[in-house]
């Protein structure tokens, strides 16, 4: 009789990232017998993917690797991977006994090896950068069947910006060759997978050696099967005339960039060490929706940057009306170990922090609702990706990247519809399926 199946949980913060490592990691152990199980009462390995951006990520995994150790028992064994694993290494197994591993992003190879030392006693951290690393014999295991996925293409940043950690956590970049992107795009779409989401640091700054981005978004477009095609996150400075014209051209490129500004004050920027001004994300701007004039966009921003004055955030609640962004992630500024943004003066005090984000906040989604509202009443594909958390209702997305609610049928998930937007929240909207003979042009 063979041994019995050992039983691996799996917890994920963070990035997307972070979701296609938590899936390379499944592929690694699943090769070496263990199973997936969603309960941490029931595992004998319990692995937490961690984000390091912002101390408030780290503290609230801090917090849940407290709760986690109650599953400890005998054999069991509890560790950190990711990003907080690979910035804190050995120092994690000293501040904290109930971890047995600390594994950062190019350790996950040898995970089965590491746990199987864990469990005999010898408590391991494997941090070392491994710049070859792309985990191309690895097949990810993605889950139950779905119609879109992640593929990783590019690891790593060589891009210094003065609050990031990420150079720190997953070294310096370097992209996977065209070739082994194009196998693991086309066994995706072999298996029923029609939208793919292409992941790096800097994903535009894509190169291979004798391959940009561009050459990539066309060659992955072409796959057959493949009817949807998004990338995150790009930098401003790599939308090259090239890369632009392919995300124009190639049908299955979406007509949605996550494109981050961090702040919209040059005299920030150049703290941030961002490598373009205020003027020139703009110019950005424009040459995408030059190109592509249906195009949505979202973004980052951080307040409360060192030196930030009221003006230099009046520069960037301008910059959000400006641009007319359809959504953005906001932050306060983390002071972040290492990063070079800890030498600058002119700490912003917590309270105006807090208070500009909330405005900033207020601007984001007053800016938001006013493009959603304009966009009610328009016909739009979505590609139908789960149950909705409220109501007897289906969640959707349309090519712009617009989430909405639709009633339907269990069997319509993983298909495409055509909707009618009947209401928005502000945020989210409204579907019905449009009348088949009434359907206006569809528009994303």
């Amino acid at each position: 009789m063979g041994a019995l199946p050992k039983h691996v949980y799996f917890e994920t913060y963070g990035c997307q990232m972070n979701v296609s490592d938590t899936e390379l990691m499944r592929g690694v152990l699943g090769t070496a017998g263990y199973v997936e199980t969603d309960d941490p009462a029931a595992a004998d390995v319990l692995l937490v993917n961690t984000c390091a951006v912002r101390d408030h990520a780290e503290q609230r995994i801090v917090g849940r690797m407290g709760e986690l150790k109650q599953h400890k028992r005998t054999g069991v064994v509890l560790g950190v991977v990711g990003c907080m694993a690979q910035r804190l290494g050995p120092r994690l197994l000293e501040q904290a006994p109930h971890v047995d591993l600390v594994v950062g992003p190019d350790g996950y190879r040898g995970l089965a090896d590491l746990i199987a030392c864990a469990v005999g006693g010898d408590r391991r951290a494997d941090v070392t950068f491994r710049p070859w690393e792309h985990y191309e014999d690895v097949p990810p295991r993605r889950g139950p069947a779905r119609a879109g996925a992640f593929v990783t293409v590019q690891r790593g940043c060589d891009y210094r910006c003065t609050f990031c950690v990420v150079p720190m956590t997953r070294g310096r970049e370097r992209s996977r060759t065209l070739s082994d992107v194009l196998r693991e795009v086309g066994d995706l779409a072999a298996a029923g997978v029609t939208e793919v989401t292409l992941l790096g640091q800097t994903v535009n700054s894509y190169h291979d050696g004798e391959h940009d981005f561009a050459d990539l978004l066309r060659a992955a477009g072409a796959v057959d099967g493949i009817r949807r095609l998004r990338f995150t996150s790009p930098h401003p400075n790599d939308f090259t005339a090239r890369v632009v014209a392919a995300m124009a051209e190639v049908p299955a490129v979406c007509e949605h960039v996550h494109l981050p500004v961090q702040s919209g004050s040059s005299a920030v920027l150049k703290r941030m060490g961002r490598r373009y001004d205020r003027e020139g994300y703009l110019r950005c701007v424009e040459r995408l929706r030059r190109a592509i004039p249906q195009l949505a966009i979202t973004t980052d921003i951080i307040v409360g940057f060192p030196g930030e004055t009221d003006d230099d955030y009046r520069a960037t609640e301008g910059l959000v009306r400006e641009v007319g962004f359809d959504d953005a992630f906001t932050f306060k500024y983390s002071p972040r170990d290492g990063t070079g943004a800890l030498r600058l003066p002119g700490a912003v005090p917590d309270a105006a922090a807090q208070a500009r984000l909330e405005r900033l906040i207020a601007v984001v989604r007053e800016v938001a609702r006013r493009r959603n509202v304009g966009l009610v009443g328009g016909v739009h594909e979505v590609l139908v990706e789960g149950v909705a958390r409220r109501g007897n209702l289906l969640q959707s997305r349309t090519r712009t990247n617009k989430v909405v609610l639709v009633a339907g049928l269990p069997e319509w998930i993983g298909t495409y519809r055509t909707v009618r937007l009947t209401g928005t929240t502000g945020s989210t909207f409204t579907g019905a399926p449009a009348s088949a003979g009434r359907e206006l042009a569809v528009v994303g």
